[in-house]
């Protein structure tokens, strides 16, 4: 699979998103890749997660986040399902599911109704180990601060807006990758 001939399929080569986008997506790659070669007792597959995590993004340019240069019309937590509608199409079922399940700690059906979240009415939780390892890795790293990992701390501190379940799945993570 060549990934970035799929990203430049929906982003302009050099532009600000572009960059933007795989300099993100190739920092995510990278902690996940470092933390699958340093836990081989979980068995992951690394080279799906090379690609997979190079891909988790590709729906942003869908969405409307100015200040990360996405002037599409959906709110910016569409961004998981767009991307995966896109990979589904290409013929890429189990890439899909990682950019459908990879927001936060992911989004299950229960807080996707309360909260009645512009999304498909499914759970949006990572369930593979490469999926959780993806999730977990793209929570050091954002977008507007780009090449700058957070601490586990910063990023409790950050999931913490989203209720004690996301920030003890957080903990696992940690516990299970670190």
């Amino acid at each position: 699979m060549n990934t970035l001939a799929i990203i430049e399929n929906y982003y302009k080569k050099g532009s600000d998103l572009y960059d933007i986008l795989i300099q993100h997506s190739a920092d995510v790659m990278n902690k996940a890749v470092s933390m699958a070669e340093a836990h081989p007792e979980l068995d992951v597959d690394i080279q799906f997660v090379k690609e997979a995590a190079m891909l988790h993004d590709i729906g942003i340019f869908l969405t409307n986040a100015p200040s990360i240069k996405c002037f599409g019309t959906a709110p910016y937590v569409c961004h998981g399902y767009l991307g995966h509608d896109l990979l589904l199409k290409l013929g890429y079922p189990k890439h899909a599911l990682v950019c459908e399940r990879h927001t936060g700690v992911g989004i299950s059906l229960d807080e996707i109704l309360k909260t009645d979240m512009p999304l498909p009415h499914r759970d949006m939780r990572p369930v593979s180990i490469e999926e959780q390892l993806i999730c977990f890795a793209d929570c050091f790293f954002s977008k507007t601060q780009i090449g700058e990992e957070r601490s586990p701390e910063k990023v409790k501190h950050s999931l913490s807006k989203f209720g004690k379940d996301s920030v003890r799945q957080f903990e696992k993570w940690c516990a299970l990758f670190l």
